[in-house]
């Protein structure tokens, strides 16, 4: 790290000994003993301009106490079976751990409908993933290998991207917004598995959108990745999508639930569950849990992002254009014959 990156380190320290003790708490909930690493992701994100880089981190800071995001994982979304909906519409998990001791998340992008439950229970997952991650998983990654850990690596799976994605680009901009202000460069690297055409075709007009950090973290693999990804981690940290191809990968993946990392029935999930309901019992032992989602405030996306979701919405127009045409002709010569 050379010496202007230092300066600039040692300049957001001393702006940091400033704010007040409500952002200082929740700070201190953010970076987990490791103050400097997280001012580092927040330079990063602004490209190492002190003072943007403050701004950033002190409007996520002023949302976490607005949103009380602090208390999150005190606020189960019950009955369980409200959350198993959530879980079978929103196909988030932890599959393992690469070699390094990254924590592998998987998300099936394709196959998520969020048509279960409302946008707030959605983001509300979303939101107590991330802080199950940075304030256990993390951690406890970090404690284990006797160094640092603060990022982890996405595979996101496109089985089953259609034009109907197009309902969801509205949440999926939300989520990713929530992202990118309030935890930023937690991710090492995205690897893109199963993807259709539909979506090699819309990311040639995206990735020349994209930061050129952003672009570096992102790799499309061929097929479901499998050999690629076994480069990074063990075969029982692939997440049941890439363990499709090699002769015998059948033998070592079972249909039960408990081998999709998506579902409730994973023993992440299951962890992270029982994790939220005993956080809520510490906090009010006497009273019940209340039912109800968790109302967080939704920030506007930067003109970037923006930018892209409608970029990512006209080019499935066109597909979906495209697509109507060459039914419509070819309706015509089955007609015609």
């Amino acid at each position: 790290m050379g010496s202007s990156h230092q300066e600039a380190i040692k300049q957001i320290h001393l702006l940091m000994e400033e704010v007040d003790e409500p952002l200082e708490h929740t700070f201190w909930n953010m970076h987990q003993g490791y103050p400097t690493e997280t001012l580092v992701r927040f330079l990063k994100a602004r490209d190492w301009n002190v003072s943007k880089a403050h701004k950033m981190l002190v409007d996520c800071l002023q949302w976490r106490i607005q949103s009380e995001i602090d208390n999150i994982l005190m606020k189960p979304i019950i009955p369980i079976d409200l959350y198993r909906a959530v879980r079978d519409s929103q196909l988030l998990g932890l599959s393992g751990y690469s070699k390094e001791g990254l924590p592998v998340i998987a998300v099936g992008v394709g196959l998520s409908t969020f048509d279960k439950a409302s946008v707030n229970y959605y983001v509300q997952s979303h939101i107590q993933m991330n802080e199950y991650r940075d304030r256990v998983v993390l951690p406890s990654a970090t404690q284990k290998h006797g160094r640092y850990i603060g990022t982890c690596i996405k595979i996101l799976d496109m089985t089953g991207l259609k034009l109907s994605a197009l309902n969801q680009i509205k949440l999926m901009t939300v989520i990713s917004t929530i992202d990118d202000l309030n935890y930023p460069e937690k991710t090492e690297t995205y690897y893109i598995v199963n993807a259709p055409y539909i979506f090699s075709a819309c990311w040639k007009v995206v990735k020349p959108l994209l930061q050129e950090r952003t672009r570096k973290k992102i790799q499309v693999l061929r097929g479901c990745g499998r050999d690629e990804l076994l480069k990074v981690m063990d075969y029982a940290s692939l997440p049941h999508f890439c363990r499709k191809e090699g002769s015998g990968s059948s033998r070592h993946y079972g249909n039960g639930l408990a081998h999709n990392c998506f579902s409730l029935d994973h023993a992440f999930h299951q962890e992270l569950y029982n994790y939220i309901k005993q956080q809520a019992v510490l906090r009010e032992p006497v009273s019940p849990i209340k039912q109800g989602s968790f109302h967080v405030r939704f920030p506007e996306p930067d003109p970037e992002e923006a930018n892209i979701a409608k970029t990512i919405e006209s080019e499935f127009q066109k597909f979906e254009n495209q697509n109507g045409l060459a039914k419509s002709l070819n309706d015509l010569r089955v007609n015609g014959a």
